[in-house]
């Protein structure tokens, strides 16, 4: 069962008591003679800012404040074009609620990679509800962090695919901000800014990001259909002198995000997204999202020597009401949007209607609050000892992480008439007819890992150990309050060991041959009596090569599924099944090639032109027959869905102290909808696309610079998706321009 809160106190007391007992034990000496001022401990990121690459066995990439400024993207999916092995599938043309997946992982709300901000869990429940259907706002963030293969294993629960951190603006060592407007296509109007400071024993940041515009999307009554953000943050921090024997600091940090948009899962026939892909239909006008996220931690850094102690105290809350189209109800038959969308041609009348292009009479148009509130804490702590035998050095780490998270729905549908194109409101059910449960999750997380340097040898064995507690609960449909015992309750534990092996050997000053070995995890989730955890054997092995000014790696990358799990959701249009339902996909193969590559060129009178390429081939493929209401009918062989074969970016510029131009060239190929093998049908079919962005920065003084940006360069019409109702459009040809004051 959840903890209470004493309990969780308890903990929080006992693993915050270790920096306290490390001070108490080991003799003090001379600390360094710089302690960097940063909310960004080093430590506690996936890659960190002076890491030798390398020196990572693994894949590791990490996209620094200057990449991020480039295009300015506020899409999560367009920033991380440029990492190798990274599966995106867009759905809203903005990315506020992004699939993201590692290595073949499934993209389905990123709920199969593990997500971080400021190396602390920040999806809405991880282990009870893993859907990220909460993304941190990238626009604000200072660096994006990706970590695959076995220099993931550190980071869980989950670690097949590998983890994605992304790095909130630390203090400043000195007095700055800076203010960035922008506006731009579909009444786009976005306000960016910080300020901060530290002396010697005190810093703090503030920051504050809004956004807005209409969409660009059309429905026939001319509704909004686009989003309003708002994003506030905070970090403030005390800390001791800098040549203190016993270093410490405390920061604690504060975060609020609100996300309105007018988003839905309905889509297009693929009739109507020939004419028009921009189009909505006029049952979606009502669809709306409301989110809002907080968040609260409170971290202390120890150093004495070389020894660190990192300990962070985290909760998070996020609640949601995704108000949406359902179902419809002809003749008094429940007939599910996907089924109309799937066969129009049989179901023209239920087509027609939600068109808006005939009144629907007595039947009936459902739409569903999708009621969630979910909480997520937990306290963590990270020691490390740095030290040397002989010619050997060790960086030697330790972690334990006590979590619990919970999703609780409450839901229930109202019904609408369709009358001269537009909804009448009928009626609506009680609050729990359409779903009332909560899922509970607790965890406590044990990881080693040495990072071993002998001679061109670096060696980083490590093993983490998840205990996992889950709970399910559902109460009848008429009990909101929950005053009953529940109709429903299970429970399931899950024990595991998380072993990998990661080694690299510098050949000499420019390549490296790397590879590593490691057990892939995905806990199964509650509820779900049936579903096995997901468990992969991952191999990997690469070269690396930096001279000159020249760099590229290339890696291959090999997973071995004993198990693949799928989740029933709304947004991957399962049909039969429970929404948060897991089902075996019993054994699969995922391989693959990941490249990159990067050389900045020195053109005549001071100007240089970065170029970099990123490119990543994936095979996935069933190795069994099955059918559920995931993954539908699988025969062994079948191809996994929404995978693409190739994914390639190549980005070019032109730069100098004064002026920066930026084009990024983005190809992704055709992918499935639905598991198959041969040809693939139109109808379960995403057709490959070509995209072109470019940007320009010119920076006026030392103080003020304007930019400009626009987004798909040649208007190219392609679709995302056709889950979970009908073909969705990416994003068209989009303009912005605005203007950024630092000081």
């Amino acid at each position: 069962m959840y903890h209470t809160t004493r309990s969780f106190t308890a903990i929080c007391a006992l693993l915050a008591a270790a920096p306290l007992t490390v001070a108490q034990t080991v003799s003090a000496a001379d600390a360094d003679a710089y302690i960097e001022f940063s909310s960004d401990i080093e430590r506690i990121q996936v890659v960190g800012e002076r890491s030798d690459r390398s020196s990572i066995p693994g894949s590791a990439t990490r996209l620094n404040e200057e990449d991020l400024q480039e295009f300015k993207y506020q899409d999560i999916t367009r920033i991380l074009r440029r990492v190798p092995g990274v599966n995106l599938q867009q759905e809203d043309g903005y990315g506020l609620r992004p699939n993201i997946g590692l290595r073949g992982t499934g993209v389905e709300r990123s709920s199969k990679i593990t997500l971080m901000e400021d190396g602390i869990l920040i999806a809405p429940a991880p282990y009870a509800a893993p859907s990220a259907y909460y993304f941190p706002t990238a626009a604000r963030m200072q660096a994006v962090e990706v970590r695959k293969g076995s220099a993931a294993v550190k980071f869980g629960p989950r670690s097949v695919g590998g983890a994605v951190n992304l790095v909130s603006r630390s203090i400043p060592d000195e007095t700055s901000g800076f203010v960035d407007t922008q506006i731009g296509s579909d009444s786009l109007f976005t306000v960016h800014g910080a300020a901060g400071t530290s002396t010697e024993n005190f810093g703090g940041v503030v920051e504050v990001f809004k956004s807005e515009n209409d969409g660009f999307k059309t429905l026939p009554g001319g509704e909004d259909t686009g989003f309003d953000i708002e994003d506030y943050m905070g970090k403030f921090r005390i800390n001791t002198d800098e040549d203190a024997d016993i270093y410490q600091s405390l920061e604690i940090k504060l975060g609020k995000t609100l996300n309105d948009s007018h988003e839905t899962y309905l889509g297009l026939t693929d009739d109507d997204f020939a004419t028009n892909p921009y189009q909505r239909y006029a049952a979606s006008a009502l669809d709306f999202m409301d989110t809002k996220h907080e968040q609260i931690s409170l971290t202390h850094h120890l150093k004495i020597d070389e020894i660190e102690v990192i300990t962070s105290a985290y909760e998070n809350t996020f609640e949601r009401d995704w108000f949406k189209l359902d179902d419809l109800i002809i003749d008094g038959n429940r007939l599910s949007t996907a089924s109309v969308l799937a066969d129009p041609d049989t179901y023209s009348y239920a087509l027609s209607v939600l068109k808006g292009e005939v009144d629907s009479g007595d039947d009936v148009i459902r739409l569903k609050h999708n009621a969630r509130a979910y909480k997520s804490r937990g306290v963590q702590s990270l020691v490390a000892v740095p030290f040397t035998a002989g010619d050997v050095s060790h960086d030697l780490e330790f972690s334990v992480r006590y979590h619990e998270d919970s999703e609780s729905r409450l839901q229930y549908r109202e019904s609408f008439a369709m009358v001269s194109g537009g909804l009448n409101f009928v009626g609506a059910e009680q609050p729990g007819e359409a779903g009332n449960r909560k899922v509970y999750a607790k965890a406590w997380a044990f990881m080693v890992e040495d990072t071993i340097k002998v001679g061109n040898w670096t060696i980083v064995p490590g093993v983490r150990y998840e205990s996992i507690d889950l709970d399910r609960s559902d109460w009848a449909s008429d009990d909101p309050s929950r005053l009953a015992d529940p109709s429903r309750k299970e429970t399931t534990e899950v024990n595991t060991l998380i072993p990998g092996l990661g080694v690299s050997y510098k050949m000499d000053d420019t390549l490296t041959l790397t590879g590593g070995i490691y057990k892939g995890f995905n806990p199964p989730g509650p509820g779900s009596a049936d579903a096995k955890e997901e468990k992969s054997l991952n191999v990997e092995a690469g070269v690396i090569y930096d001279a000159q000014g020249f760099y590229a790696e290339a890696m291959a990358f090999y997973s071995d599924y004993s198990n693949i799990l799928g989740t029933c959701t709304n947004a991957t249009g399962c049909i039969g099944g429970d929404i948060g339902d897991q089902f075996n996909g019993g054994a699969a193969t995922i391989q693959g090639l990941e490249l990159v590559a990067g050389y900045t060129a020195d053109v005549a009178h001071g100007w240089a032109m970065p170029l970099s390429l990123s490119y990543t081939f994936t095979d996935a493929e069933f190795d069994t027959s099955f059918e559920n209401s995931f993954w539908g009918d699988v025969h062994e062989g079948d191809h996994m869905p929404y995978l693409p074969r190739h994914q390639l970016t190549l980005n070019a510029g032109l730069t100098n102290d004064a002026i920066s131009f930026n084009t990024s060239v983005n190809y992704v190929s055709k992918s499935r909808t639905d598991a198959g093998q041969g040809a693939i049908p139109l109808n379960e079919k995403i057709e490959g696309r070509f995209l072109v962005d470019a940007a320009v920065t010119y920076r006026m003084t030392d103080a003020i610079s304007l930019f400009a940006a626009v987004d798909n360069l040649f208007d190219k019409e392609y679709a995302v998706s056709r889950r979970p109702y009908g073909l969705r459009p990416g994003k068209p040809r989009t303009f912005q321009t605005g203007v950024r004051f630092e000081f």
